[in-house]
C-alpha cells in the first residue's frame, strides 16, 4: 500500500511540475473574462488560446490544442485594433486635427492612451487597458484643455507619457495606414492589438503575419509546431538582444541573432601607430564602411571583422592587394594567421572586460535595491555576451591551431 501511495505521490508531483512548466491557466481571472467578453462584442471568436503564466516568459498565451505548421494562431477583427483612426474618431480627434504643428501618429496614440486611462470606467477601452502592464522594463522607461476637469499637467505628466510610449513601442503590431494631413510625416504604422499582444517572442520560431483585406482581420499563422498546453510563441523579428532590451525590455536566452560589437577604437589599438600605411588602411576601411558592424557571434568573428583585420594586417609589399581582400581573397598565409591571432586577442580582451562589468553589476545589485530589476536585465544581456565571446574564443583557438 505504501509503495502504491508513493508512486501515486510521485505521479502527482510530476504532473504538477509538468503543469507548472507548461503554464498556469489564468483565463478564470476577472480581467481576462472581461477582456474576452469585450473582444467577443467586437467580433472576435477564439477557443484555442488561453492566458497563462509561464516560468520563463511570464504572462503569455497557451494553446488548448496541438498546432501544426500552417495553422492559424489568431485572427483579430479590425474593430478590435486601436489605431490612429480610433484616435481621430474619439473626442480627442478634433483637437489633434487642429493642432499645429501636426503631431506624430505615435504621439497621438500615446495621448489617447493617457486620456482613456484617466477616463477610467467611462472609457470603452477599459477592459483592454486593465490588462496592460502597469510599468515597463524598457531602458527608456502638455496646455490646459476643457476636455479634462483637472489641470492637464497633472494628467499628461512624464510618468504617464513614459507608460503610454512604452505601451505603443512594445505592444503594437506593424500595420501601414495612409498618411493623414493632420499628422506629421512620420510613418503611421502602429496598431494596438488586444489579446494578440499577449503572445511572447522567441527567436527560434517562424510565423507569417499581416492584415487580411478579405476577412478585415489581423492574422498570424505559424510555421512551427506547438504541443497542446504549451505556450504559443511568435517572432517579433530577427533582433539581437540589445535591440530586444531597448525596444521591448527583455533578453532572449541563446538568441541566434545576438552578437557582440567591436568598436573601431578597440580594433585599432591592436595595430601599431608606427605603421606608415596605417592611415591609408583606416581611410580605406572607412570609405568602404568596414569600421562599423564588426562583431563576434555564435559562429566566431564575422566576415566583416576578419576582413577589416586582414586589411590592417597587410604587409607593405601586400598593400596593393587591399581591393582583393575586401572581395574576400586570401593574400597570404601570414596575413590570414595575423588576422586570426589579432581576433583572438580582441576576443580575450572583451571577455575580460565583460567579466569585470558583470562583477560591477553584481555589486550594484546589492547596493541599489531600487534598480535590481533593470540591473538583472543588463546582467542577462552581458552574460549572453560572455557566452558568445567564449564560443568565439573556442572557434578562434581551433582556427589558429589549424593555421600553425
Amino acid at each position: 500500500m505504501r509503495k502504491s501511495r508513493g508512486r501515486t505521490g510521485r505521479k502527482r508531483r510530476r504532473k504538477h511540475l509538468k503543469s507548472f512548466m507548461d503554464g498556469v491557466n489564468c483565463s478564470h481571472k476577472l480581467e481576462y473574462i472581461k477582456l474576452k467578453k469585450w473582444l467577443k462584442e467586437r467580433g472576435f471568436e477564439d477557443s484555442n488560446l488561453r492566458p497563462a503564466e509561464f516560468w520563463e516568459t511570464g504572462r503569455g498565451l497557451m494553446t488548448t490544442k496541438a498546432l501544426q505548421a500552417g495553422d492559424l494562431i489568431i485572427s483579430l477583427p479590425e474593430k478590435c485594433l486601436l489605431t490612429t483612426g480610433t484616435v481621430l474618431s474619439s473626442c480627442l480627434g478634433g483637437h489633434i486635427q487642429k493642432w499645429k504643428p501636426p503631431v506624430s501618429p505615435l504621439l497621438a496614440l500615446c495621448t489617447f492612451l493617457i486620456a482613456e486611462k484617466h477616463a477610467g470606467e467611462k472609457s470603452p477601452w477599459k477592459p483592454y487597458l486593465d490588462v496592460l502592464p502597469k510599468a515597463y522594463t524598457c531602458p527608456a522607461c502638455l496646455e490646459p484643455d476643457p476636455l479634462f476637469a483637472e489641470n492637464t499637467g497633472i494628467i499628461f505628466n512624464f510618468s504617464a507619457l513614459e507608460w503610454a510610449w512604452c505601451t505603443v513601442n512594445t505592444r503594437t503590431i506593424y500595420m501601414k495606414h495612409p498618411h493623414r494631413e493632420c499628422f506629421s510625416l512620420e510613418p503611421d504604422v502602429y496598431a494596438l492589438a488586444p489579446y494578440l499582444d499577449l503572445l511572447n517572442h522567441s527567436p527560434n520560431v517562424q510565423v507569417k503575419a499581416g492584415f487580411n483585406e478579405q476577412t478585415r482581420s489581423y492574422e498570424i499563422w505559424t510555421d512551427s509546431q506547438c504541443k497542446k498546453h504549451q505556450e504559443v510563441l511568435i517572432c517579433y523579428g530577427p533582433h539581437d538582444n540589445q535591440r530586444l532590451l531597448l525596444e521591448y525590455g527583455f533578453v532572449a536566452m541563446d538568441n541566434p541573432h545576438s552578437s557582440v560589437y567591436v568598436s573601431a577604437d578597440t580594433l585599432l589599438k591592436y595595430f601599431s601607430p608606427l605603421d606608415k600605411q596605417r592611415k591609408a588602411k583606416v581611410s580605406i576601411l572607412k570609405d568602404h564602411d568596414f569600421l562599423e558592424n564588426l562583431t563576434f557571434g555564435w559562429e566566431g568573428p564575422s566576415w566583416r571583422l576578419l576582413t577589416a583585420l586582414k586589411v590592417l594586417s597587410l604587409a607593405a609589399d601586400e598593400f596593393a592587394c587591399w581591393r582583393r581582400v575586401l572581395l574576400g581573397d586570401v593574400t597570404s598565409a601570414r596575413n590570414q594567421q595575423q588576422a586570426l591571432g589579432t581576433a583572438a586577442k580582441i576576443c580575450q580582451f572583451l571577455i575580460e572586460e565583460t567579466q569585470h562589468v558583470l562583477l560591477q553589476i553584481s555589486q550594484l545589485k546589492r547596493d541599489k535595491e531600487n534598480l535590481k530589476t533593470h540591473l538583472a536585465l543588463v546582467e542577462m544581456l552581458r552574460s549572453e555576451d560572455l557566452k558568445i565571446l567564449q564560443k568565439s574564443a573556442e572557434i578562434l583557438c581551433n582556427l589558429n591551431l589549424g593555421t600553425t
